[in-house]
């Protein structure tokens, strides 16, 4: 059997939650689904599938095998194109979305460049920190920063993202230097509103295990830029990424603490509707991000 079809299956499976949706969308027989998906499991070795009777559930492996698959798919697509299209031109309007200060800074200085590089191309861009409906709301491709939910939205992941715990010179001088994150509980956190996406709380390694905490403090706000301008008032600890504060902890204005607690990096990625079909526009944009993101040397021209 084709190794290329079981992994296309595979991605179907877990983007459409069933084997049955998976063959409608095929139109072939549930079964022969089924087959392809034992095929797979058996020569991996591995379980990727809890079936039930009424759902199906990505095992540990699975979850981390479909993200290299789909991966896999959009750069086994894009490869193609490159050679079909030969001397076909992107062309159309590419609607994009991403979080508002990732997208001012690391989103929206990058458009003008593709656009001179394909020129028969025209752009929308939506910078919010509310999680946009691509399909419902019409958008082609999302620049999302940290953990994706469980979703049918296929990703690539465009670069490691790294949050730190940070505070101003002037505020550690006043309230001293956290040693342990159970420290926290100790110090004025300025912590994004209830209401704000980051949902989970701070993440650190304690005991070889990832813990969330939610600290707290007398300020809290649903904009990350307000956030980040009070730490740099002196008025508490924020946790911040690194693409964010990492030219203030270069020039001194902000000094990264509990870095022996850091948990392991999240990531960047590209998110979009679905790798079938993808239109030329949004492969050469994905692939524009990936070539910038991908390149060390660009974080530190960015900072």
């Amino acid at each position: 059997m084709d190794r290329l079809t079981q992994i296309e299956t595979f991605v179907a499976v877990a983007q459409r939650g069933s084997l049955s949706a998976a063959a409608r969308a095929e139109g072939v027989a549930p079964a022969v689904i089924g087959r392809r998906m034992d095929a797979l499991e058996a020569r991996l070795g591995v379980k990727l599938l809890q079936r039930t009777t009424r759902r199906l559930h990505l095992t540990h492996e699975g979850s981390a095998f479909l993200e290299s698959c789909q991966r896999l798919l959009v750069e086994f697509q894009n490869a193609e194109a490159s050679v079909s299209a030969g001397g076909v031109k992107a062309s159309g309007h590419l609607r994009i979305t991403g979080p508002a200060g990732f997208g001012r800074r690391h989103i929206a200085p990058l458009v003008p460049a593709f656009l001179a590089r394909h020129p028969d191309v025209s752009l929308s861009l939506n910078l919010s920190d509310r999680v946009v409906d691509l399909v419902n709301e019409g958008y082609d491709c999302a620049v999302r920063v940290g953990d994706l939910p469980d979703s049918s939205l296929v990703s690539v992941r465009l670069a490691d993202n790294r949050r730190l715990c940070v505070a101003s010179p002037a505020y550690l001088a006043r309230a001293g230097t956290p040693a342990h994150p159970d420290a926290l509980a100790r110090h004025e956190c300025l912590t994004l509103s209830s209401e704000a996406s980051q949902s989970r709380g701070w993440a650190f390694t304690v005991g070889g295990e990832v813990v969330h905490l939610r600290p707290s403090g007398r300020l809290d706000c649903s904009d990350g830029q307000v956030l980040h301008q009070w730490c740099l008032d002196g008025l508490g600890l924020a946790w911040r990424s690194t693409w964010e504060v990492q030219s203030d902890i270069a020039r001194g204005r902000l000094v990264s603490v509990l870095d022996d607690f850091a948990a392991p990096p999240n990531g960047i990625h590209a998110v979009f509707p679905s790798a079938r079909h993808l239109p030329l526009r949004v492969r050469l944009w994905i692939d524009f991000l990936k070539h910038h993101y991908g390149d060390p040397a660009y974080w530190l021209r960015a900072a």
